[in-house]
């Protein structure tokens, strides 16, 4: 599937052409929505992410495997074959993400975007031996892969035109289209093999109705441009599972300077608060944190640094950014984030 967005980004893009040549008239790429067009403008894109995640934390502290199973309860204690601490630890997560996105504006005031993606997850676990001690019997990893949720928004600009400041509000739903029930082979304390559902950061994306809101602010003067976004998730309804994500919400600050005429860098301040989940799936059970729906609320701040790239021929632009935290608080034990990377190319015809 991974291929077949590739395929159609490169098809598209020889048909491309860029209107404003300025690299910085448009925000650091890992920011989504953060423009609009005039009427009948469209463009295309396409973005490659991936996500580390390695150890983890409670609170701000790190804490070692050794340290969670003999210090923290397990959610399910007292349930059939349940011991009383975690058994189970993850180690690593990987997480790759390919979208294909789409803006078209029907008239001056709205843009209209449709983004969807395909996922490639991996997390790596350490498994103790037994319902007590901190002897490591051996390790697994679990797999997920497929398209991710499908979100359909507009962007409403704001702005009266009076000065260079740029303003539109994104109001738009994420729509289910990922698979919620992932299942894979583990490696149970008792050296046990069985297949089950995956807990929820496994799983390809929230199987609920969501509604996407924000407010976008941008401004340039002659070799620099700044803005902010503020972005929130809200889950409508519990999905077939009996649960439903926790609300999610952005705050991103950026600063570009053009340091060419085709190239701008940028710095990018983005905070992140994200809930908990509310309700839980009845085939999502054991010692392990990521199975517990009050081990996932999470709060973080990132440091960004990338740039903006015309290409020579001003068909079309290159974007890439790198992130990592510099600060993060979870609702633990939950895997802390290590770094972030993101590679996109957007298109439009002239």
């Amino acid at each position: 599937m991974s291929k077949i967005f590739a395929l159609s980004f490169f098809c598209l893009c020889s048909i491309a052409a860029w209107a404003d040549t300025r690299p910085d008239s448009h925000a650091p790429i890992g920011v989504m929505g953060d423009h609009t067009h005039e009427k009948g403008e469209w463009m295309l894109s396409f973005r490659t992410m991936t996500m580390s995640m390695e150890g983890n934390r409670d609170g701000t502290s790190s804490l070692s495997p050794e340290v969670i199973v003999q210090t923290q309860a397990n959610a399910f204690a007292g349930m059939p074959m349940q011991p009383a601490n975690l058994r189970i630890v993850p180690t690593k997560m990987t997480m790759q993400m390919q979208m294909l996105g789409a803006m078209y504006a029907p008239t001056d005031r709205i843009t209209l975007m449709a983004m969807t993606s395909y996922k490639n997850t991996e997390m790596d676990h350490v498994t103790f031996m037994g319902g007590i001690g901190s002897t490591r019997l051996g390790t697994f990893t679990t797999k997920t892969s497929g398209l991710g949720d499908t979100q359909v928004s507009a962007l409403i600009k704001l702005d009266t035109g009076a000065s260079s400041a740029l303003w539109h509000g994104t109001l738009g739903l994420s729509l289910p289209t990922a698979d919620i029930e992932s299942t894979d082979e583990i490696l149970t304390p008792m050296n046990m093999r069985p297949t089950i559902r995956l807990p929820y950061p496994m799983q390809l994306g929230s199987g609920s109705y969501d509604l996407v809101t924000g407010l976008t602010y941008s401004d340039r003067a002659t070799k620099v441009a700044w803005g902010s976004q503020w972005r929130s998730i809200l889950r409508l309804q519990d999905n077939s599972a009996d649960y439903r994500l926790g609300d999610e919400h952005q705050l991103s600050s950026w600063l570009s300077y053009r340091v060419a005429p085709a190239i701008s860098l940028s710095g990018r301040l983005a905070y992140l608060h994200r809930g908990n989940i509310h309700g839980r799936d009845s085939l999502v059970m054991g010692p392990v944190q990521t199975a517990d729906p009050n081990r996932h609320k999470r709060q973080r701040l990132d440091l960004a640094i990338g740039g903006n790239w015309v290409l020579p021929n001003a068909s079309y632009r290159l974007g890439l950014e790198f992130s990592v935290p510099v600060w993060q608080r979870l609702a633990g034990p939950q895997m802390e984030t290590d770094w972030g990377l993101t590679l996109g190319l957007q298109w439009s015809p002239g």
